[in-house]
């Protein structure tokens, strides 16, 4: 589906969004510098695109991905704390590093100190703080447990609902699968009908595990991990102190819940549909879906402003959880209460918490060896809570003025193709072109970081509890969430923090956003040709403007609103090509382990975009070039034609190795696609590479059947 916010979010980090724990599987960056890097505590470099690594005795007409990266892949094996290592693993350790410098020296108690600087240098210092942790042991969590133990009714749970809301990430940021918060997740949202207007989001939620998949499936795989995650819940619990009957009782509790959840829950194809979604209720009709919550107390205790209506993504998940509310004892929420809360603090507290938290979330679930270093972990929560505080001094540093006039060049050559494409269109009527280019008029381009920063003066943040920081900084987020309620559309905005390795699209907005993280080698360089800059940076703005045109963004017009402006024979036509882009997806992921296999219609919309996103980058190429009297097929100054060396640039930027437990996680809960399908299935339907490579019919890199809706 989307981010509650966004719903055609574009994860270039394979890990970033895999799934909702406090220190997320780390992202997936991408590099080479002829041996291997190392993701510990040397100062990395960036790297550039190298195009001597490929394997010369492997044909790139029978597997471009094996051509381009096999020789990166095999000089780069997977740190033992990390899930993949690919291209740009450098410019994550990189960015990283950076902001390590940056909070150290903030955190250097000088009276002279700026407000920002009191922030980021206080979390840092409480976070690194591990003596102070460990001496501290239970008792930043011990008022959670009491309030959780005092509760007397089931009537008091909807106001504990609204406090644990507050206390952590998730309520408010719907996912892919869910928001990822006990019983359900709460924000403003943009309505979809009228995208001027901001009113009350309530989502499906109350899962632990990535998604309802890992409760419901049956093959011996998915239940040997449920047992595990059953095991894991009930040590976690003992070691907040209960004894081991207790917590075996409290684990069982806990599974049949979220068992029960999951079963209600609308599965993460289904959810894609923004139509599916849109399910707007009064208050009075929210009541009676869910009349076991106390719906009034809720809005009360998270101080939510009158919305004109409620959009409400699952009625069935609801009428379900109210049942369930009903059905299961007060001890039984409790225990779930428990874990909930013990699950979401455990990574800011004690090493025995934090080591089994990291044993089943990140080694059975992710297949990492080794946690990383507690700086990385620091670096990676401060940016998710203080994150447009640090990305002002990350800007300052990393992305000079230059960087972003280079790329608004980028960006313009790149809807210029885009509009030259919706005109050429054979399939489409007059009628529906001229809307689509209305559409992609209106887009507006956000590059490197938000024209106005956020104020976070009013989150306390201390050197003395790295908890109560993550509490205090998660409260000031949600309820900023959840203030928008009734108000003007900022359309400023930015849902990602200025050091983020991504980009993304967001349709209500009609934005494309590009943040200064990305703006970096491999991906962006300004030391190398256009040829190499269109190939990787260059797909990936082709492939967030298409966005807005994938089989989700077309729904929604240039206002953002969720409307129709497709004539009925080219909504068919379109449907046509994207059930090609689908067919073709739906295959089997041998990386992931035996049997499992993509289904195509979770991961229609990114790959439509990575399809639709590298014509367009090519063909502004093509036109940028011409600008300079030169053409495709003239030779760059490395011996490669300029095709060809776009080619390699895109392969290269998506070179990885990947462990096959997050691999297995990303083909259930991801609407991206692995790697080595984002380079051979779209390039398989490009004739354009086949001319660059010289390939023929019958090859594996030629597509009988090539899928094109962009």
């Amino acid at each position: 589906m989307h981010n509650a916010r966004c719903i055609a979010v574009s994860v270039f980090i394979l890990g970033a969004m895999l799934f909702a724990q406090e220190n997320s599987v780390p992202a997936m960056p991408e590099n080479y510098e002829g041996g291997r890097a190392s993701s510990q505590d040397s100062e990395p470099k960036l790297q550039h695109f190298d195009p001597t690594i490929i394997e010369k005795n492997l044909n790139p007409c029978d597997d471009f991905y094996k051509y381009s990266c096999s020789r990166w892949m095999s000089a780069n094996p997977i740190p033992a704390n990390e899930v993949v290592w690919g291209t740009g693993s450098d410019l994550q350790l990189w960015n990283e590093n950076l902001l390590r410098e940056i909070m150290e020296a903030a955190s250097r108690t000088d009276p002279g100190r700026t407000a920002v600087n009191q922030k980021i240098g206080d979390y840092w210092a409480a976070c690194m703080d591990e003596s102070g942790i460990e001496a501290a042991g239970l008792k930043p969590l011990t008022p959670e447990l009491e309030r959780i133990a005092a509760l007397k009714s089931k009537k008091d749970l909807t106001v504990e609902i609204a406090h644990v809301h507050h206390l952590f990430p998730g309520a408010w940021e719907g996912g892919d699968n869910q928001s990822a918060a006990p019983f359900f997740g709460f924000t403003g949202q943009q309505d979809y009908d009228d995208a001027s207007k901001v009113v009350a989001q309530i989502d499906q939620g109350g899962l632990a595990l990535p998604n309802r998949d890992y409760y419901l499936k049956t093959d011996d795989k998915s239940k040997e991990i449920l047992e595990k995650y059953r095991s894991h819940v009930q040590k976690m619990l003992a070691l907040t102190g209960e004894s081991g009957t207790q917590a075996a009782a409290d684990a069982n509790a806990v599974i049949e819940i979220e068992t029960a959840l999951a079963q209600a829950q609308m599965d993460n194809v289904k959810r894609r549909d923004p139509k599916n979604i849109n399910n707007k209720m009064s208050l009075a009709e929210v009541r009676l879906v869910a009349p076991a919550i106390d719906w009034s107390a809720y809005l009360k205790a998270v101080n939510a402003p009158a919305s004109e209506h409620y959009i409400v993504t699952s009625p069935d998940f609801f009428r379900a959880e109210s049942k369930l509310i009903e059905d299961q004892p007060l001890e039984h929420w409790q225990a779930y209460l428990r874990w909930w809360v013990v699950h979401r603090s455990a990574p800011f507290l004690t090493k025995p918490l934090v080591d089994e938290n990291f044993d089943f979330f990140y080694r059975t679930l992710a297949g990492q060896q080794e946690n990383q270093p507690r700086w990385r972990r620091c670096v990676h929560n401060a940016d998710r809570d203080l994150g447009e505080a640090l990305g002002q001094a990350y800007v300052a540093r990393a992305f000079p003025p230059q960087s972003k006039t280079r790329m608004v060049q980028l960006v313009h050559a790149i809807e210029s193709a885009l509009a030259s494409d919706i005109q050429s269109l054979n399939w489409m009527s007059a009628a529906t072109k001229q809307q689509a280019l209305v559409k992609l008029k209106g887009i507006e381009e956000k590059i490197g970081y938000p024209a106005h920063w956020r104020d976070y003066s009013s989150v306390e943040i201390t050197r003395d509890s790295y908890l109560t920081n993550v509490e205090h900084a998660s409260s000031f987020e949600f309820e900023r969430w959840v203030a928008k309620i009734g108000k003007p559309v900022d359309r400023g905005e930015w849902t990602m923090t200025p050091p983020t390795i991504n980009a993304y699209y967001d349709p209500q907005l009609n934005t494309i956003n590009f943040p200064a993280g990305i703006l970096q080698p491999p991906y962006f360089d300004p030391t190398q040709d256009d040829a190499v800059n269109y190939g990787a940076i260059g797909m990936i703005i082709g492939h967030e403007i298409i966005h807005g045109f994938d089989d989700e963004g077309r729904k929604f017009d240039a206002q953002g609103n969720l409307r129709d402006w497709w004539t009925a024979e080219d909504a068919k036509q379109y449907e046509q090509r994207g059930k090609c882009i689908s067919d073709e997806y739906t295959q089997e992921v041998p990386e992931a382990g035996p049997g499992v296999k993509q289904n195509g219609l979770l991961t229609q919309g990114e790959d439509t975009a990575d399809n639709g996103g590298i014509h367009l980058a090519l063909n502004a190429l093509e036109a940028t070039l011409k600008q300079q009297g030169k053409s495709l097929d003239d030779k760059a100054e490395n011996g490669w034609t300029y095709r060809q060396e776009f080619f390699l640039s895109n392969a290269y930027s998506w070179c990885a190795n990947i462990r096959p437990e997050i691999a297995r996680m990303a083909v259930t809960t991801d609407p991206h696609s692995l790697p080595t399908f984002r380079i051979d299935n779209v390039m398989g339907n490009m004739s354009e590479f086949d001319q660059a490579f010289g390939c023929k019919a019958g090859q594996r890199m030629v597509h009988a059947n090539a899928c094109r809706v962009w």
